[in-house]
C-alpha cells in the first residue's frame, strides 16, 4: 500500500476515535407519514473490500457485493447498530440514537448487493408512547425479529429489552421482556440479539451469553472479560439450521480496526473465522448481522455504526457462505 495513503488511513480512524464517543445528540427525524414511517433520504455507492491484505475469506465464502451508505450529518441513517432482513427483499436496522430504518436490497443482474433504496425510519417510543428523547435511553445496541414479525430491540447504558410487536404494526408502548440479570458496564451491555428455539438469544459486548423467553433467562457462557481485544457486537440465527452466525470488533485505532464472522453452536462455542476484515483493506466498525437461506448455501449481510462520526462509513457487506 502507498505509504501517503497508508497514513491518511491512520489518520481518519485516529480521528474516528476521538469523535466518536462525543456524540450524544439525537439526529434530526423527519416529519413521518400516515404508516409511520418517515422517508429518510440518503444514497449508496458500491464498494469492494480494498486493498489486498486485508479481507481473509474462509474456503466455501464469497465476496457478493457492498455499498456505503452516505447521508447528511443531520440525518437518521447513522449509528446503526444492528441489522435484520424482513423476507421480501427488504431489511430493518436499529441506531445507537433510537430510531428504526427499513430499507430494501438491490442486487445486480449477478445478484450481488449493489444498493439501497426506499430507506424510511421511525423514531422508538418510551413505555409511556413518547418518542424517545435522549441517548442515555435511546441507545439501541440489538435487533431480533421473531417468527410472527414480533421487534424486539436490545438497549444499553438503560439496559433491557423491549417488545415492539409486528413490524407492520408497531406498539407505541413496547412492552418489557426478559433480560440477564447482570451489572453490565454502561457502554458494554446488550450488543447482540436474536432469534432462538422458544425465545431469543443475547450477547454481551464484554462477556456473557444468554438464553431467554418469557419465563427468563439461562446463562449458556458466563459474563467472563475477554481475554483479548475481540467483542461480540452482533448475532444473528443460521437459517439454514441449527446455531448462529456472530459478528465480532476489535476497535484499537488507528493501527488495528478488525470485523470477523464466525458460527456459533448451541452451547456457545465459536467456530472458525469465515470472515476477516482488517486494514490495510476495507474495515471499519461493524456491528449488525442478518442472514437468510439461498439454493446454494447462507447469504450474510453485516453492517458497521459509524457512530454519526464524518472519519467512518455506514457499510454493508454481503458474503455468500456454502
Amino acid at each position: 500500500m502507498n505509504r501517503r495513503l497508508y497514513v491518511a488511513a491512520l489518520i481518519s480512524l485516529a480521528l474516528a476515535a476521538c469523535a466518536g464517543a462525543a456524540v450524544t445528540s439525537r439526529p434530526w427525524t423527519p416529519e413521518a407519514t400516515a404508516d409511520g414511517w418517515a422517508p429518510a433520504g440518503g444514497s449508496t455507492r458500491q464498494v469492494g473490500l480494498g486493498w489486498p491484505g486485508g479481507a481473509r475469506l474462509a474456503t466455501g465464502v464469497r465476496y457478493a457485493g457492498g455499498v456505503q451508505l452516505i447521508a447528511a450529518p443531520v440525518s437518521s441513517l447513522h449509528g446503526l447498530s444492528d441489522l435484520k432482513l424482513t423476507g421480501d427483499g427488504g431489511f430493518v436496522a436499529v441506531s445507537d440514537s433510537g430510531d428504526l430504518v427499513r430499507g430494501r436490497l438491490e442486487l445486480d443482474a449477478d445478484g450481488k448487493l449493489s444498493g439501497l433504496h426506499d430507506l424510511r425510519v421511525r423514531r422508538l417510543t418510551t413505555a409511556e408512547g413518547e418518542p424517545i428523547a435522549d441517548k442515555a435511553a435511546g441507545d439501541a445496541e440489538g435487533l431480533a425479529l421473531g417468527e410472527d414479525g414480533e421487534v424486539l430491540v436490545s438497549f444499553e447504558r438503560e439496559h433491557r429489552i423491549w417488545s415492539y410487536g409486528p413490524l407492520d404494526a408497531l406498539s407505541a408502548r413496547p412492552q418489557a421482556r426478559p433480560h440477564p440479570a447482570v451489572d453490565f458496564p454502561l457502554n458494554e451491555g446488550l450488543e447482540a440479539l436474536a432469534t432462538a428455539p422458544g425465545g431469543w438469544r443475547v450477547g454481551g459486548e464484554g462477556g456473557g451469553v444468554w438464553d431467554c423467553s418469557l419465563e427468563g433467562c439461562r446463562p449458556v457462557v458466563e459474563p467472563t472479560a475477554p481475554a483479548d481485544s475481540w467483542r461480540l457486537t452482533g448475532l444473528e440465527r443460521d437459517p439454514r439450521g441449527d446455531g448462529w452466525f456472530a459478528v465480532q470488533r476489535s476497535w484499537r485505532p488507528p493501527f488495528d480496526v478488525r470485523a470477523r464472522v464466525r458460527r456459533m453452536d448451541a452451547d456457545g462455542t465459536l467456530g472458525p473465522v469465515l470472515v476477516e476484515l482488517k486494514l490495510p483493506g476495507l474495515t471499519d466498525n461493524f456491528e449488525g448481522i442478518a442472514a437468510e437461506r439461498r439454493a446454494e448455501g447462507t447469504r450474510l449481510y453485516i453492517l458497521s455504526d459509524d457512530n454519526a462520526n464524518p472519519a467512518q462509513k455506514t457499510l454493508m457487506l454481503a458474503f455468500d457462505v456454502k
